[in-house]
């Protein structure tokens, strides 16, 4: 049974950076993309990163360029969001997300995509 286990939320100041880590548990085979969303109270769960695990894409939400960094440890099966610069319109619960299909039905930033999700972690940016 696959399981993604997200840490390293917490609350900061506008302007201050946190890391997220994303481990995967459980799998046979590597999932082909891996990506991380958010979801803020009463909103709609967004995209906000997305890597190919076998290298090369990468793609991130307008909202978040240039501010996040999205990267992957093979070796120890985890995924990282590195978030700098943040802002109050930041806060969210963050949710990892595998995606194990060899095709895409439509937009990565679409939740349906993925086959499997962590439990979420809380990131408050305060002003």
């Amino acid at each position: 049974q696959v399981q993604l286990v997200e840490s390293g939320g917490g609350s900061v100041q506008a302007g201050g950076s946190l890391r997220l880590s994303c481990k995967v548990y459980g799998y046979t085979y590597s999932p082909n993309y891996m990506a991380w969303f958010r979801q803020a109270p009463g909103k709609e769960r967004e995209g906000v990163a997305v890597l190919a695990t076998g290298g090369g894409s990468i793609y991130y939400a307008d909202s978040v360029k240039g501010r996040f960094t999205i990267s992957q440890d093979n070796a120890e099966n985890t995924m990282d969001l590195q978030m700098n610069s943040l802002k109050p319109e930041d806060t969210a619960v963050y949710y990892c997300a595998a995606h194990f299909r060899t095709y895409w039905s439509g937009s990565w930033k679409e939740p349906r995509q993925y086959n499997y999700w962590g439990q979420g972690t809380q990131v408050t940016v305060s002003s």
